[in-house]
């Protein structure tokens, strides 16, 4: 399904050279030699379009630095000045809206916390009313497609039209080498739905350190995302917040260097020819595997039969555990991923049963 937000391109407002947006700087504004010193920094590397700052900082805990306040927006209008440097930075009320633009901030963006509240996302719509920025929407904190292109909308319906998205990761109960799961898959899917839409990678926020980012950043180009938001600051040792994940300038022209930055298409006739010969194999396996599929679950509608004829339970673990067994020991030798292939697995368990389920309530709603 498609979602008809108004958007026009990233191109139309601003200018990247037919290259990512690199949107940059420190999690926190804390001090203005500290803004000013990293823009320059920055700015000097020819590679960073926008210049970031989180000016108030939604907490966890009281007693945390919540931000520095509305005086940091006057340092990001110096830096602005000094370095030409666009200025982007979270806004969380109404109040913080009014701020920012005053102070002439070019780049509004709405944090995870924020689109996770229907309420807040429409009192930051209300207070952009007939005003002409650039608004980001990054992804609630929790993997909810649903709340995440909400927010969209109502930024949109407010007539914000130079729109985008940011992908930051979702909170997750299993503990991994991230800070949030990427989880590419529901990214995937916003830009299904809404293929005109910029989405920005924030490798920062997925990774929580620094060491990962080089991977993430590579990841997301892969997947002809629009840009980045990386946090850089001029001494992430001392920074107030979140210094873990946050890179020198200087490393984040290196990792932009580094950086292979591929096409979504290609003029090339004889690769186009190429890829539409193999898209025709991939389309008929799957023609193949889903009539395969299809023929497995008439074999478990007649196992539902004989399960119900017999008074038998659907449900049978150790014949569960059987299958997920064999199956992954399968897919290694083929060098499938094995959470690919365990999901693989319970997708089609779960239509199993459901099937079996069908058949064992057929005779009971014909007795009844």
């Amino acid at each position: 399904m498609k979602h008809s937000l108004e958007i026009l391109p990233l191109s139309s407002w601003i200018d990247t050279g037919d290259q990512p947006l690199i949107i940059a700087g420190p999690c926190s504004a804390e001090t203005e030699e500290q803004v000013v010193s990293t823009a320059h920094l920055l700015a000097n590397t020819g590679k960073v379009h926008v210049l970031r700052a989180g000016i108030w900082k939604p907490r966890t805990r009281p007693g945390e630095f919540e931000g520095i306040g509305n005086i940091g927006l006057q340092w990001l209008k110096r830096a602005k000045e000094e370095t030409g440097l666009l200025t982007a930075t979270e806004v969380a009320t109404a109040k913080h809206v009014e701020e920012a633009l005053a102070a002439g901030v070019d780049i509004l963006w709405v944090g995870a916390r924020s689109t996770a509240n229907p309420f807040t996302v429409q009192e930051i719509a209300d207070a952009l009313q007939g005003v002409d920025v650039p608004v980001l929407v990054k992804n609630p904190v929790n993997p909810d497609l649903s709340l995440w292109i909400g927010a969209l909308e109502r930024i949109n319906r407010a007539g914000i039209k130079k729109i985008g998205a940011i992908h930051r990761g979702f909170s997750s109960f299993e503990k991994t080498a991230f800070r949030n799961e990427p989880m590419w898959d529901l990214a995937i899917q916003l830009k299904t739905i809404a293929p005109d839409l910029p989405i920005i990678n924030d490798p920062s926020h997925i990774c929580g350190n620094r060491e990962l980012i080089p991977y993430i950043t590579q990841k997301a180009m892969d997947m002809d995302m629009q840009g980045l938001i990386i946090e850089s600051h001029i001494d992430p040792s001392v920074a107030w917040t979140d210094a873990k994940q946050q890179v020198t300038p200087a490393a984040l022209a290196e990792l932009l260097d580094n950086l292979a930055i591929r096409h979504a298409e290609s003029n090339n006739p004889a690769f186009e020819d190429k890829l539409a010969e193999l898209r025709k194999q991939i389309d008929k396996l799957d023609d193949q595997i889903i009539k395969q599929i299809g023929d497995r679950m008439k074999i478990a509608e007649k196992i539902g039969e004989y399960k119900r004829d017999n008074n038998v339970t659907i449900l049978q673990v150790s014949r569960w555990d059987e299958i997920v067994q064999k199956r992954v020991q399968l897919a290694k030798a083929l060098n499938l991923g094995e959470d690919f292939t365990v999901k693989y697995l319970e997708l089609l368990h779960n239509e199993s049963i459901r099937k079996q389920n069908e058949v064992m309530n057929e005779k009971t709603a014909t007795e009844a």
